[in-house]
C-alpha cells in the first residue's frame, strides 16, 4: 500500500439491506447493495435487531471474500451510528459504552443500531480500527432550541446528521473556507425532511423529521397537537397503528397513495389537480422551515444546501429557490452518500487531522 493509502471498509444497515463500500483513501474501490429477502427478514421478525449481526456479518464478509479482499489489508472499518445518548458531532471509536446504549434500546431500536457492532466485530479479525460517524443523535442544539413549550416533553435532537453534516463540509471546502466560520441551513430531503441551521461549525437548530417541520414523502411531519390527541384516545387505533400511519403511511402518500415522487411527478403532467396541490404543499411547506432557520442564523446565510433523494427532482429543486433563493445562494447536492461520508469521518482520524472520540460510562459523563 502507497504511504499515506488507508483501506476503510463502510457498513450502512437498513432495513432490508446493508450496503457496503471498500475505500482507498477517498476512491471506492468496491461497492455493493446486499439485498435481505423477506425470507430472510421474516426470520427476525420480532426479535431485537442485533439478533441479525452474525447474519449480516456473515455476509459481508462472504461478499468481500468472493471479491478477493482479505480483511487485513484494512485500516478502520466504520459503521453509521444508532440511536445512542445526545452526542456532539465527530468520529467515534467503537467502545463497550457506546455497545451498551445500542444494547439496551433505550434510545430506540433501529437498523442502524447494528453499524457499530459490525464495525467492531469485522475490524477485530481485521486487526483494524473501528469507529462511527456523526449517528443520527447528533445533538449541538442552543440552549434555547431545546424548549419545546411544555416542561413535560423536551426538545430531542434527532436528523440526517451523517449526510447534513458531510454536505456542509463538502460545500465549505468547495469554497475554500473553514466549515466553522459559514453560516449555513442545510435541508435533507429524503424520506423525512430536516432542516438545519449551522453556525461555528455546530448544528445549532434542526427540525426532527416525521415530529416537526414539513410533511414528506411518507412522513406527516408537524401536526396540530389536539386534534392528534383526538386520535390517540379515539379508540379507533393501538399505539402501533397510529405510529405507523403517521410516520410509514402519512406525508403525500396519506394523500395519493404512492411514496415515489417520480409518480406524482407524473401525475402533476397528465393534469392531477390534487397531485399538485400536494407536491405544492411540501414545497411551501420545506420552504416556510428553511426561512425559519433563516431567522436562527438573524438573517445572515451564506449559502443554502439541498440535499437528500428529493433533490434529484428538478421541478421540486426550481419550485423550491424560487421561494428561497432570496435568503441567500442555493447549492444543490442530490442523494445521501453516507458510505462516503463514514469513510471519511474514519480518515479524518487516520490522518490526525482530528481525534476520535469517545463515550464514557453515563456515571462518569
Amino acid at each position: 500500500m502507497p504511504a499515506g493509502e488507508f483501506r476503510v471498509l463502510a457498513i450502512n444497515p437498513g432495513s432490508t439491506s446493508t450496503k457496503i463500500a471498500v475505500f482507498a483513501n477517498e476512491s471506492p474501490e468496491l461497492v455493493r447493495n446486499l439485498n435481505h429477502s423477506d425470507a430472510e427478514m421474516d426470520s427476525f421478525r420480532g426479535r431485537p435487531i442485533l439478533d441479525q449481526l452474525e447474519f449480516r456479518q456473515s455476509r459481508i464478509e462472504l461478499e468481500l471474500s468472493d471479491a478477493g479482499f482479505p480483511l487485513e489489508r484494512l485500516q478502520a472499518v466504520v459503521g453509521r451510528g444508532g440511536l445512542m445518548r445526545p452526542l456532539a458531532s465527530g468520529t467515534y471509536r467503537v467502545n463497550e459504552p457506546m455497545l451498551q446504549d445500542l444494547r439496551s434500546t433505550r434510545y430506540g431500536e433501529h437498523a442502524s443500531n447494528l453499524g457499530a457492532y459490525l464495525a467492531q466485530a469485522i475490524a477485530r479479525k481485521a486487526g483494524a480500527e473501528a469507529f462511527i460517524v456523526d449517528p443520527v443523535s447528533v445533538d449541538e442544539f442552543s440552549e434555547s432550541a431545546r424548549i419545546s413549550g411544555s416542561a413535560l416533553v423536551g426538545r430531542q435532537c434527532l436528523s440526517h446528521a451523517l449526510n447534513t453534516k458531510a454536505m456542509a463540509r463538502r460545500y465549505a471546502r468547495e469554497q475554500q473556507r473553514p466549515y466553522a466560520e459559514l453560516r449555513l441551513i442545510v435541508a435533507h430531503l429524503g424520506s423525512g425532511i430536516s432542516v438545519s441551521a449551522h453556525e461555528n461549525g455546530q448544528m445549532i437548530d434542526v427540525n426532527v423529521a416525521g415530529q416537526e417541520g414539513a410533511f414528506a414523502m411518507d412522513r406527516s411531519g408537524g401536526l396540530q397537537i389536539q386534534k392528534v390527541i383526538r386520535l390517540c384516545f379515539s379508540g379507533q387505533y393501538s399505539e402501533p397503528q397510529l405510529w405507523n400511519i403517521l410516520n410509514r403511511e402519512g406525508g403525500v402518500f396519506s394523500y395519493l397513495g404512492t411514496k415515489d415522487l417520480r409518480e406524482v411527478e407524473r401525475r402533476i403532467a397528465a393534469g392531477d389537480t390534487q397531485a399538485a396541490l400536494i407536491f405544492d404543499a411540501m414545497v411551501y411547506q420545506t420552504a416556510k422551515d428553511i426561512g425559519a432557520m433563516a431567522t436562527v442564523l438573524n438573517g445572515r446565510v451564506d449559502a443554502v444546501l439541498l440535499t437528500g433523494g428529493m433533490a434529484y427532482s428538478q421541478k421540486l429543486v426550481q419550485q423550491l429557490c424560487a421561494a428561497i433563493q432570496w435568503i441567500a445562494p442555493v447549492t444543490v447536492y442530490p442523494g445521501e452518500d453516507e458510505l462516503q461520508a463514514l469513510a471519511e469521518g474514519a480518515l479524518r482520524v487516520l490522518r490526525h487531522e482530528e481525534q476520535a472520540l469517545e463515550l464514557q460510562d453515563e456515571a462518569q459523563s
